[in-house]
This record gives structure tokens, sequence and C-alpha cells, in this order.
């Protein structure tokens, strides 16, 4: 419908030209389509291209005018605006971390000089919630903590942002400044039902997968059903390439253990007794269930990550 729109509006036009023109009154304003970045044929190399895709991606979106309210930012449709940013997010995912950040921050920096360019529009509002929403809400599939610190950062800081809710955004950078991609993870000890104590850098695989669970969680259940029927990661368990370490972090160790049978037995299973984990923080576990995977250093390769992309990056 939007191109029979604007290939009516081409005829009306031309039409107007052809006949010399008669003053018409101003078209109502129409929504707009969300303006494509278009990388230019000369960049060939793949990773050129997705450079300049996420440095680009958002020139049309910010240089367009147009209202922004319930329905639409900068006269582009929310609906479109918001598949607009899953996209980019999936584009940055493709790109190194630190290139992926400053691309990130790169974006509040065009947001906030939009909005301080017409104080009146409610563009800051609207962005910046989406953002927030799709990088760091616990069940968004597209959560990133380390692509939403350095935006969050720039809104604890930002004049733009309310003051009552500067203290909020500092602590989310301070909470997502944990843990970043590449660095080790702390260490700590599980204890396993029959009391052997079991200390997680000691747990010797090429990958560990860290599961931050609770009994009777209908999400953990459906992950640890999702994790018994894959069979790459079976073959990675029995290989001893792949061990999983499922850690219940809250006091109620009944209900753990009326809950054991539901835990696969070639996974370690275990608890924290001495309460660190979440007392600590040594991990941001803001939501059951939590899944961060490492390598053979137990360097961090993915941190409260959705199950699917565990699942992708355990093929290797």
């Amino acid at each position: 419908m939007r191109t029979a729109n604007r290939l009516c509006l081409c005829a009306l036009l031309l039409l107007a030209v052809s006949c010399g023109g008669r003053k018409k009154a101003a078209p109502a304003a129409k929504d707009r389509p969300f303006p494509q970045v278009v990388i230019p044929a000369a960049y060939t190399d793949p990773d050129e291209r997705i450079s300049y895709a996420i440095e680009h991606y958002w020139d049309g979106f910010f240089g367009g005018d147009g209202r922004t309210d319930s329905a639409r930012v900068l006269g582009v449709p929310k609906g479109e605006v918001e598949q607009a940013l899953a996209n980019y997010i999936g584009v940055l995912g493709r790109a190194p971390l630190p290139q992926a950040g400053k691309a990130v921050s790169g974006l509040f920096d065009a947001l906030a000089a939009k909005q301080a360019a017409d104080t009146s529009n409610r563009v800051y509002l609207a962005m910046t919630e989406m953002v927030a929403r799709y990088l760091y809400d616990p069940n968004s599939p597209l959560r990133d903590e380390d692509l939403y610190l350095p935006f969050v950062q720039k809104m604890a800081a930002s004049p733009l942002t309310k003051e009552d809710m500067r203290t909020a955004y500092r602590y989310e950078a301070q909470m997502c400044a944990l843990n970043p991609r590449g660095s080790v993870a702390p260490d700590f000890v599980m204890t396993l039902r029959g009391g052997t104590q079991v200390r997680m850098h000691s747990v010797r695989a090429e990958r560990t997968l860290l599961f931050f669970s609770n009994p009777g969680c209908h999400n953990c259940k459906e992950i640890i059903d999702a994790l018994q029927a894959d069979g790459n990661v079976l073959n990675l368990i029995r290989e001893g390439r792949l061990a999983v370490l499922n850690i219940y972090v809250d006091e109620d160790l009944d209900a753990w253990r009326s809950y054991m049978p539901i835990y696969p037995k070639e996974w370690l299973n275990g608890y924290d007794a001495a309460h660190i984990l979440r007392q600590d923080v040594l991990y941001n576990i803001r939501a059951i269930p939590s899944l961060y995977l490492l390598d053979a250093e137990k360097r961090i390769l993915l941190k409260d990550a959705p199950l699917e992309r565990v699942q992708e990056a355990l093929i290797f």
C-alpha cells in the first residue's frame, strides 16, 4: 500500500508540472518508511560492509523531519522502527564488540542531537525506552548487556534524562559493566547433592555452560528439555568437551532436592551454599533462568544469553 501511495503522489506531481501547476493546498503529513542504509558497491569486503552499515544505519532516520507520538517515531510507524532496531542489533552481533559498542554510543549521540534540536519532540523518550527494552529487558531475545552499557552510560549522564531516572541508569550501567565478554568469569564453589564441593574454575572442558536456575521454574524446564533434545550438546558432553553447571542460587534446598530427578545426571547440579553469587554480586543474575557460556580458560563468550544464541555458539 505504501508503494502505491508513492506512485500516486509521483503521478500527481507530474500532472501538476505538465499542466502549469495550479497552487494546491499542502497535503497532510504521511508516514514515511524507515530509510534503509545503502552500502556503496565499492565496499566488497564483508567486514567493511558491516562497518559501513552500522556506522550509517540511522543516518536517514535522524536526518528526516517528522512527528513522534504513540504510533510513530520521527514520522516512521513505530513498528517499523522497532523492526529496524532489531535488525540493527543483529548486524551489531556480527561486528567486534568494541566496534559495536562505539556504534551504539554513536546512536545515542545522534538521538540526543535530534532531541536537542527540537525540544518539543518526544523522540528521546521513545527511542531510549525502545533500546532499553530490546537490549536490557530480561525477557528480550535480543538482550545484550555489553551493547546496552555504552548507551545506558550516556543516558545516566545526559541532561536530557530526567533527574529521578539518572540514579536508576547509573545502577544499570554498574551492573552491565560486570563480567564483560572476554573477561574471566568470577570463580565460585558449588555444593553437589551429596555434599561434595566443586570449584567452577577446576572444571576442565573446552566450553562451560553456567545455568542459573530454580526448581519448578517453567522457563528453566524448557531450557533443560531443549538441551536434552539437542544432539550436538549431548555429544559435546559425552566427549568431555562441554560441561554444564546447573546452579541454584536461592535458599529452599528441600525444593531443590525434590527436583533432582528432573536434572540431567550428566550435568553438575549444585547450589550456592555460601550465598555469595547474589550476596557479593559476582554475577548480574537479574532473572532466572540465566545462561553464561565460557571458553576453556573460563573467559566469557556469552553473558546472560538466550538459549538459541548459546546453541549456535556450541557448534564449534
